[in-house]
């Protein structure tokens, strides 16, 4: 009897984990969907505002001032709520904010747009950070690597955020009426998953309780942790490398390849998937060789393919040369966020650090390209890529497990 309870015990604890994993992985996709959603309706949102294409410009950066935010407010809502009520808060966040962004566009109301742009931005910001966390801790739990999986996850959700703004532009629907159909539908969402994720918040052991300005002093002395900042480099080397082929791929292929718009457009596609499908089946790769040699592989792959891509005198090696580039750059913010959690005690604070780094490559390094540009050509500019690609090679051994074992999730299964 007693082998049978243990069994039937087994079964049940399984299907929560996998709930639990679940979960996650939608809380991923939803990220991906939110920050995508406005995008393809850029046009319109210009028109209905009655602006310039530079005040959008500058309405838009309130996402990325309200993400900052969230990266610094994710640990202490994580301590405060728990992991439960704190992700499906910032969802409904994220719901709201969205809401708010197609009501404002109808009402024409630009300060109330950029309000939502901010709270958006925040939702996202703090999102990110709990959902890595968490993604940590299913890790752990399952003794398997899942962070690759659920960041192509946000991958599959952003295209299909895309995809759902592009849809409702071709057949006329307006804006806000998109944006408050998907607020429904986020905030639906984000009730019933976050049903399935555990209570508690994995910021910290139990039974070590800190005040305010102590939680503020570790978060601090993350950054002067020389691992963890190693382990930003990563971040930074991968993060300006996506950041880099979002903003300015078409425009190489296009501009400096001669390839027509369809095509430029098709391998940014092609980028895209590739990027995808290379976190979904990254994981076993990462079970077998382990964090660090998976990101020199990958790093290593980056490199070539931006050479192939910079140098390459026909289509096909350009093309090339886009698949390895977008093989660099899927592995090393997942792994990296994996590796900055189990990297010292309270694993929501080390996340904001490296996120922080990885967000400024993403927002920082594009314009820095555009800025080298100018002097020269984007080709010419995107050897900062290749670089970027290198010290991520050369930082990659920051990843190593703090326990014996190819990953963090390896070690807890031990």
């Amino acid at each position: 009897m007693t082998d049978s309870r243990s069994g039937a015990d087994a079964v049940v604890d399984r299907r929560v984990l996998v709930r639990w994993r679940t979960a996650i992985i939608v809380a991923f996709g939803i990220g991906g969907i939110t920050l995508a959603a406005w995008g393809p309706r850029l046009p319109e949102l210009r028109a209905e505002l009655h602006v310039t294409t530079g005040t959008i410009g500058v309405v838009l950066a309130a996402v990325t001032v309200g993400s900052v935010a969230g990266l610094l407010l994710a640990t202490p809502l994580l301590r405060t709520l728990g992991s439960r009520r704190a992700i499906a808060s910032t969802i409904l966040l994220v719901a709201v904010a969205l809401a708010v962004i197609g009501l404002a566009a109808a009402l024409g109301s630009v300060p109330l747009v950029a309000v939502a742009f901010v709270a958006a931005g925040l939702g996202i910001g703090s999102l990110d950070v709990m959902i890595n966390v968490e993604g940590t801790a299913v890790e752990a739990a399952m003794g398997r690597t899942f962070l690759p999986l659920m960041h192509a996850a946000w991958s599959g959700g952003a295209a299909l955020g895309s995809g759902i703004g592009a849809a409702c532009a071709a057949l006329g629907i307006a804006p806000s009426v998109q944006f408050v159909g998907e607020a429904v539908a986020i905030a639906v969402a984000g009730l019933v998953l976050t049903r399935s994720i555990p209570a508690g918040a994995r910021t910290e052991e139990p039974g070590e309780p800190q005040t305010t300005g102590r939680k503020v002093l570790e978060w601090l002395r993350g950054w002067a942790d020389w691992r963890l900042l190693l382990i930003g480099v990563v971040m930074l080397g991968v993060e300006l490398g996506e950041g880099s082929a979002n903003n300015w791929l078409t425009l190489a292929t296009r501009d400096d390849h001669g390839e027509p718009a369809a095509v430029a457009a098709l391998f940014f596609t092609v980028f895209a998937l590739t990027e995808a499908a290379t976190r979904a089946l990254g994981g076993p790769f990462v079970d077998r060789f382990g964090r660090v040699w998976t990101v020199r592989v990958t790093a290593a792959l980056g490199v070539l393919g931006a050479v192939a891509f910079i140098l390459g005198g026909t289509w096909w090696i350009a093309l090339v040369g886009v698949l390895l580039w977008a093989v660099g750059v899927s592995m090393g913010f997942p792994l990296g966020m994996s590796a900055a959690a189990e990297s010292g005690p309270d694993p929501a604070a080390r996340v904001s650090v490296v996120a922080s780094i990885g967000y400024f490559a993403n927002f920082a390094g594009p314009p820095a390209i555009g800025l080298l540009a100018e002097r020269s050509s984007v080709l010419t500019a995107l050897w900062l890529v290749a670089a970027a690609f290198v010290a991520a090679f050369v930082a990659s051994g920051a990843l190593r497990p703090r326990t014996a074992g190819p990953t963090g999730a390896a070690a807890a299964r031990a």
